[in-house]
């Protein structure tokens, strides 16, 4: 299972943009990524098609599976 951590801003347009770290340090420290994540902010370290990164809406860690399929030779 490959886990990600997806750190959730608002750009000028009021769209959800999303930056995607691999392999995230568990537990996770809230507190930690609030203060990256208001530093990515205040810094303008990002932009979107929409416009900078003004908030924070949120963050989450995700899971997902992958299964490679072995095709048969053609």
């Amino acid at each position: 299972m490959a886990r990600v951590l997806e750190l959730l801003f608002l750009n000028q347009e009021g769209k959800q943009v999303s930056i995607t770290l691999d392999d995230p340090i568990e537990p996770a420290d809230p507190e930690a990524i609030l203060q990256v994540m208001n530093k990515v902010i205040e810094k303008n370290v990002y932009t979107s098609s929409g416009g900078d990164f003004v908030s924070i809406k949120g963050a989450r860690i995700t899971e997902r599976a992958v299964e490679v399929i072995e095709l048969p030779a053609h």
